[in-house]
């Protein structure tokens, strides 16, 4: 701990957003830099804690007070190192990772200024790659034994990077026509510039990995010649809303949107009748989620005229909630980037009827609910209040979430990771299990 008195005197410093009237005229990420002294400096917050709760709240492990201190001293070789030894990807959850360590750090308890681990996980990949701490490193000799991974996605492709260190022959099979998963073509690419994913398939690829595209694999008929498969098909199946009006245009699954997009800026075209599209429209986001965020900002970007979020759960508290107290992950009101470019946002509402003209959605009916709690001391009961009101909007935009897989009996030499075994998650977690699925293979394979 180089520093022992830093977060007394120097506050937390975040890189911040480019201004709204510039960001949504692009798709270009939305978040700053800071300078490399800031950058330091903010580091040297860090605390080194005797029980470090960032660690513990980390699902990877991260060894932030480490790799903090490094970067503090100035040695991002050895930041990097510490940091890599844990994630595979920080270039990936140093964009998108909610840091949960950040909201288990003491000073966020203390102060509510926690160290700025994520933004400083990212500065150091970023360090990593422009000072070539990052080259292929194959592995020394190959064990002889093949390796399928199905799907491409943060936990597909973190096992994919372990069991390629340790000397399997590994294949990534990829349905969609590049790689990445819900990282690719559901993140936009304001909060994920898509050169970043296909930096680091380079690299798997210079180091061995093999990846197939559009190959849409039935896991239960899993092609011949592997030794062992990872199954990391994620969440395929969004959750829809099936109401009277669903069958209305203008009404569209988050990703029927956001994956397009993120296929446009790639170079795909689509025909006019087949673009999803917000431009001149007043859009309804149904859902109150990440997911849903992400549409809020593609919308603007799309040049919306206005963007409402209906959401049925109650508001969350603002700043702190008692009922999620430190180091739990605080259960609070979230305002996004996406939020700050423009959004009305409701809630305690449930959405009883599409209502369309002319085979179009103009409108919505919601009605108010009330959150009751169950005498059994289950969930809390929903119920509807009887005041009903018409959210007037040209498209909507389902942004529920993801049904979690039910996955056949599989063979013992076949292995889910990710979301396609636990349902939809964070990357975190997902390059977490993907980890812990890579040593159970290998555990597996060195048994035979």
């Amino acid at each position: 701990m180089g520093n022992p008195k830093a977060f007394l005197t120097i506050p937390r410093k975040e890189a911040g957003y480019r201004v709204v009237q510039d960001r949504i005229r692009d798709f270009s990420e939305v978040e700053q830099t800071l300078n490399t002294k800031d950058r330091q400096e903010q580091a040297s917050r860090c605390m080194d804690c005797g029980v470090p709760f960032c660690h513990w709240a980390c699902p990877l492990g991260n060894k932030c007070p480490e790799w903090n201190d490094a970067l503090y001293k100035g040695n991002w070789e050895l930041a990097y190192k510490i940091l890599a030894s844990t994630n595979d990807f920080p270039e990936f959850t140093g964009r998108v990772c909610p840091a949960l360590c950040e909201k288990s750090c003491v000073l966020n308890l203390t102060e509510h200024a926690p160290t700025t681990n994520r933004e400083d996980e990212c500065a150091i990949i970023e360090r990593a790659y422009m000072e070539s701490y990052i080259v292929p490193c194959p592995p020394a000799e190959r064990n002889g034994k093949r390796v399928a991974v199905i799907g491409s996605g943060p936990a597909g492709l973190a096992a994919a990077n372990r069991l390629n260190q340790e000397g399997y022959t590994v294949t990534v099979m990829e349905k969609n026509e590049a790689a990445g998963g819900l990282l690719r073509y559901g993140i936009p690419n304001f909060k994920l510039n898509k050169s970043v994913i296909d930096r680091r398939i380079r690299l798997m690829e210079q180091e061995g990995v093999v990846f197939q595209y559009n190959c849409d694999i039935d896991i239960t008929h899993l092609p011949a010649g592997y030794d062992a498969y990872v199954v990391a098909t994620g969440t395929p199946v969004a959750r829809d809303l099936n109401i009277p009006g669903r069958e209305l245009k203008g009404i569209h699954l988050a990703l029927e949107m956001l994956s397009q997009q993120n296929r446009v800026l790639a170079g795909a075209t689509f025909a006019p009748d087949e673009r999803v599209s917000a431009k001149g429209k007043r859009v309804l986001v149904i859902g109150g989620g990440d997911t849903g965020s992400d549409c809020i900002g593609t919308a603007h970007r799309q040049e919306c005229v206005s963007v409402m979020q209906i959401e049925i759960m109650p508001k969350p508290p603002v700043g702190e909630n008692p009922a999620t107290p430190w180091p739990n992950w605080p259960v609070v009101l979230k305002t996004t980037s996406s939020h700050e470019e423009g959004c009305e946002r409701r809630w305690l509402l449930n959405s009883n009827r599409f209502i369309g003209e002319d085979g179009h959605v103009t409108g919505v009916e919601v009605e108010g609910v009330v959150w009751e709690p169950d005498p059994a001391g289950g969930r809390s009961i929903m119920k509807l209040n009887g005041r009903k009101k018409i959210i007037e909007c040209d498209m909507v935009l389902l942004a529920m979430g993801f049904l979690k897989p039910e996955q056949p009996p599989l063979a013992d030499n076949v292995f889910v990771a990710g979301d396609a075994a636990s349902g939809a998650s964070l990357v975190v977690r997902a390059i977490a299990d993907g980890r812990r699925v890579s040593r159970a293979v290998d555990a597996y394979l060195k048994s035979k």
